[in-house]
């Protein structure tokens, strides 16, 4: 008999606490999905910024290389069109 109570006891005392426990698990559920979604946020702007800066940088180089090329292109007619002329 002292069994069986202390085991409906001990059964009670787990449905008690399985509310809080629910609420507690929730409750930091809650943290982490708003942690997660605060470190995607600051890596997604990082990304973005360092795109942007490599875009910057890329498109700086192309206008070099496009007016390095016109130059190069320039000497080049220029050489032709002396060679034309002897």
């Amino acid at each position: 008999m002292k069994k069986i109570i202390l085991s409906l006891a001990f059964v009670a005392l787990l449905a008690s606490c399985q509310g809080k426990t629910k609420e507690k698990l929730d409750e930091a559920k809650d943290a982490v999905t708003e942690e997660v979604n605060t470190t995607i946020d600051t890596a997604k702007s990082k990304a973005k910024a360092e795109i942007d800066s490599i875009k910057e940088k890329v498109k700086t180089k192309m206008d070099s290389v496009v007016v390095n090329s016109a130059n190069e292109i320039e000497k080049a007619a220029k050489k032709i069109k002396e060679s034309v002329k002897k």
